[in-house]
């Protein structure tokens, strides 16, 4: 009996979990038969619904595929020497993430920026002028909640009755 061998067990009944999930996974359904006499909302929530399976899906079969190299790298007497630099892979680190044939230094572990919103291109984090290249005669640039504060706020006595 090798080290690995409890970490084998946990990846192939986590991948059986997983491929269990994904073949009686459900076709997603809306509520209404009609979207004529369907609430805007409700739509909206019917929408939400199905890109949160559909994310979750996407998430499980990155899951299996990582398993399953993991798996194979057992098979084949590769695993827990990382794939980048052949160094050893902590134990510690093995059993935290049984799927990984990576050292830390060499986890991936970058913002794919191409899936960002693009809003986040025009936002910055101040509220005093939060888009780039606003027009000048929509906004006066002022911070608008400090003006807001000068009126009144629920720290204030007057709000404290």
């Amino acid at each position: 009996m090798t080290k690995y061998d409890k970490l084998k067990d946990t990846l192939q009944k986590r991948l059986d979990e997983l491929e269990h999930s994904i073949e009686n996974d459900e076709e997603f359904e809306t509520t209404e038969l009609s979207n004529y006499d369907n609430h805007p909302a409700d739509n909206a929530t019917d929408l939400a619904d199905k890109h949160t399976r559909l994310a979750l899906r996407k998430h499980s079969e990155d899951e299996i595929e990582d398993i399953k190299d993991a798996l194979t790298a057992m098979d084949n007497g590769t695993y827990g020497k990382c794939t980048e630099c052949g160094a050893e892979i902590p134990l510690a680190r093995l059993e935290a993430v049984p799927s990984t044939l990576t050292c830390v230094e060499h986890a991936h572990q970058e913002v794919d920026e191409s899936i960002r919103p693009v809003e986040e291109s025009l936002l910055n984090s101040t509220t005093d002028q939060p888009v780039e290249n606003e027009d000048s005669r929509l906004r006066d640039y002022s911070n608008s909640f400090e003006i807001l504060e000068e009126v009144g706020s629920s720290d204030t006595p007057s709000d404290k009755q």
